[in-house]
């Protein structure tokens, strides 16, 4: 839908903002700056790139939860950094903004996973609206992840499912990854001295892959093989894949440095880098 009218009282959601990390992609440094001085001042971290190719960059390094983009843009516009965000980071809202919006450009971008699409310019309080909408909407979805998380978690342990497949890796049980980062693959948890975050069985076996072959880039189809003990497709491993990595991406994002060990070659696959690795203990 089209939005050119201010929303009702009431209309934003109440969400703690400086929890969220919002990216601000547009081509005029105005336009850019305004719309990060409009986010900062209600309280969100913001960061801001000048370009599509900017943006992809900044995607393949940090986790977002939002992206302000603009749609029309020199070089990769707003539709393939859209394209790459989906793919890459599907829980990242994506709001797209433009000043020559048609119901056809409208539909096809919420039909390639936009949350919203505005046009340009948009008062301060709509810009803001749409925003806490998007971001209570990756809030929920990330709810009901974390729920099925631990309802697999504990329908393993009421089966007592015990793990039948030869090891992935070394028979050591735990592996310092880097930054005082331990994964404790008995216990399944992600943890240093301040913080402890459980893996589930496939995540577990993602991230073993990964640590014992962080010298080479495995393709989807790959990956899934091992992980999931199956063969896919080319275009079935990534729809396979790219939910398992986001979540594994974000239970790691909790630690410092995290970000850049789990490296997306594109047009390859995935990594894990090895100078960010140290050897298991």
């Amino acid at each position: 839908m089209l939005h050119n009218a201010i929303p009702p009282p009431g209309a934003r959601c109440s969400l703690p903002s400086a929890s969220f990390l919002i990216l601000v992609v547009d081509d005029e440094a105005t336009m850019r700056r305004s719309l990060a001085d409009i986010l900062r001042l209600e309280g969100y971290r913001v960061q801001m790139a000048e370009s599509g190719e900017e943006a992809i960059q900044r995607l393949q390094c940090d986790t977002y939860d939002l992206l302000l983009l603009d749609l029309k843009m020199p070089g990769v516009d707003g539709v393939e950094v859209l394209r790459f965000a989906v793919k890459t980071a599907p829980e990242t809202q994506v709001i797209l903004l433009t000043a020559h919006g048609s119901l056809e450009s409208a539909i096809e971008a919420l039909r390639l996973g936009a949350h919203d699409y505005l046009l340009k310019p948009s008062s301060p309080d709509l810009i803001l609206a749409s925003v806490a909408k998007a971001l209570k909407a990756r809030t929920e979805l990330l709810q009901r992840e974390e729920l099925l998380t631990q309802l697999e978690s504990s329908v393993q342990a009421l089966k007592g499912i015990k793990e039948t497949t030869p090891p992935i890796i070394s028979q050591r049980d735990e592996w310092l990854i880097g930054n005082g980062v331990r994964v404790d693959f008995d216990r399944r948890v992600i943890w240093n001295e301040s913080l402890q975050v459980s893996l589930t069985l496939t995540e577990s076996k993602l991230i073993k892959v990964l640590l014992e072959n962080r010298d080479y880039v495995f393709t989807h189809q790959e990956l899934v093989a091992k992980v999931q003990g199956y063969e896919t497709t080319g275009q079935e491993a990534p729809v396979v894949l790219r939910p398992l990595v986001s979540r594994l991406r974000r239970k790691l994002s909790k630690f410092p440095g995290s970000q850049h060990w789990i490296v997306n070659v594109r047009g390859r696959g995935y990594g894990f880098e090895q100078s960010k690795t140290e050897a298991p203990r």
